[in-house]
């Protein structure tokens, strides 16, 4: 079992959950964190840290579709391993639904 970045982290990008990561497998893009199933301990510990509550456990039938993507874009974006500031609107886009079409693939900075 591994954990998922899914779609409700797009535009929030919070980054509480990676300041308890003890393996640091989050890496950032423009607007969305993801995290490396490889690397993954699969602890738990980021899960109840997400306030947008976008981190799930592979097992969850809402996390398969972003698996995968989890993976491919781990490798090409770096590797982030300090809270950064969220974006100044997160919270306005918290528990907005339809935010996969905003996706940017762009890497963000650590």
């Amino acid at each position: 079992m591994t954990y998922v970045v899914t779609e409700n982290c797009i535009k929030c990008k919070f980054m509480d959950c990676v300041e308890v990561c003890p393996v640091d497998c989050f890496y950032v893009g423009e607007n969305f964190l993801v995290i490396s199933p490889d690397e993954c301990i699969d602890c738990g510990v980021c899960e109840p840290e997400c306030p947008a509550e976008a981190i799930l456990p592979d097992s969850d039938d809402r996390a398969t579709a972003w698996l995968e993507r989890n993976r491919e874009l781990s490798k090409t974006w770096p590797n982030i391993t300090r809270k950064g500031t969220p974006p100044a609107d997160a919270n306005e886009w918290k528990d907005k639904p339809g935010k996969e079409k905003l996706l940017s693939l762009k890497p963000g900075k650590p």
